[in-house]
């Protein structure tokens, strides 16, 4: 694959076992992230205008952020419920309407904020539009075993779920093309070794098959699947145990953070912790109060890196740094 194609190369996969356990690797350009505790009972408003979407959060949650604060890449709330994104050239999202709208990562965070379970996320998906010009696709799974892909062709929401989920993986292909190729794979009996999109999702698949620890295997699946200079961060969702577990390209050693022992209580501090810093095992005590300097300086690094964002003005990161501390409250405040 051509060195662009191969930054946007993510791939999810739910590791075979007695608990629902899902394996994310997230390929990109910047390896610069900051894990965030988000806190229930906040109130956000989207930076799309007109129109934008306006929420109060149900739910905590941890999340993984790239472009700033409340707009994650993946995570899971404290219901056990997670997204990842994956890049799906195609994609379109529907078209304007009477619809509050929220951009395309907003999304992930209202459906983290409000919704329990995939049958939540499928029952409610369309009452806000998702917008942007990045063309990506979902995958969901929650603590109950349910999975989901959701994926935008020409304006409308198609959605993978139960017996139309037949394969609980999804890379840069669409889902339907990669269980052909899937399917293709086990009538020959081969497993195929490339890192392009459809061969990353047959092996993860076949491999996710296997017996043992699931936290360790779903390291080595993703270990498999990698897209070594591209993978960032590898990211492993107990979702039973509400336990995310992490390592990066700059600190290969394996961290985690408990949702169970977290404050979610929104009168206090939303925190964050940098997920490129040194150290290993559980970081829960190494959470630090979030600044919107350090929101600035992560969209200045990640912006930078991101060919199709490196030109935005300082004025736009600003506002970008800015938006989270004016829109985003404690009800009742």
């Amino acid at each position: 694959l051509p060195a662009g194609r191969v930054a946007r190369a993510c791939t999810t996969i739910c590791v075979g076992g007695d608990r629902p356990v899902v394996a994310y690797n997230y390929d990109f350009h910047p390896q610069e992230g900051l894990l965030l505790v988000n806190q229930r009972g906040t109130v956000r408003r989207s930076r799309v205008e007109p129109g934008g979407a306006v929420w109060t959060s149900r739910y905590g949650s941890v999340t993984f952020n790239q472009f700033g604060r409340d707009n994650p890449t993946t995570g899971m709330n404290e219901r056990g419920l997670m997204v990842s994104l994956m890049w799906l050239d195609g994609s379109e999202y529907p078209p304007a309407d009477a619809r509050p709208a929220a951009g395309i990562l907003e999304w992930i965070q209202r459906h983290l904020d409000l919704d329990e379970t995939v049958a939540d996320v499928i029952a409610t998906a369309e009452t806000v539009r998702p917008t942007g010009t990045t063309p990506i696709h979902y995958f969901f799974a929650d603590a109950r075993g349910d999975a989901a892909v959701i994926e935008f062709f020409a304006g409308r929401m198609v959605v993978h779920r139960g017996a139309d989920l037949p394969v609980r993986a999804l890379a840069n292909n669409t889902y339907d093309e990669s269980v052909r190729a899937y399917d293709a794979a086990k009538r020959r009996g081969e497993m195929p070794a490339s890192r392009g999109s459809l061969d990353r999702f047959v092996r993860g698949a076949m491999l996710s098959e296997g017996k043992g620890d699931p936290i360790a295997r779903g390291f080595e699946i993703l270990a498999s699947v990698a897209n070594p200079g591209y993978t960032r961060w590898s990211v492993v969702y107990d979702l039973a145990a509400r336990v995310v577990h992490f390592r990066t390209d700059s600190n290969l050693e394996i961290r985690r953070l408990a949702l169970g022992g977290l404050d979610f209580a929104c009168e206090g501090t939303v925190r964050m912790f940098d997920v490129t810093a040194a150290g290993s095992g559980d970081v829960a005590g190494r959470l630090r109060p979030y600044t919107r300097a350090a929101n600035r300086a992560l969209i200045e690094a990640s912006f930078g890196r991101t060919p199709f964002l490196k030109d935005r003005s300082g004025a736009e990161k600003d506002a970008a740094a800015a938006h989270p501390d004016r829109t985003s409250t404690c009800a009742g405040r």
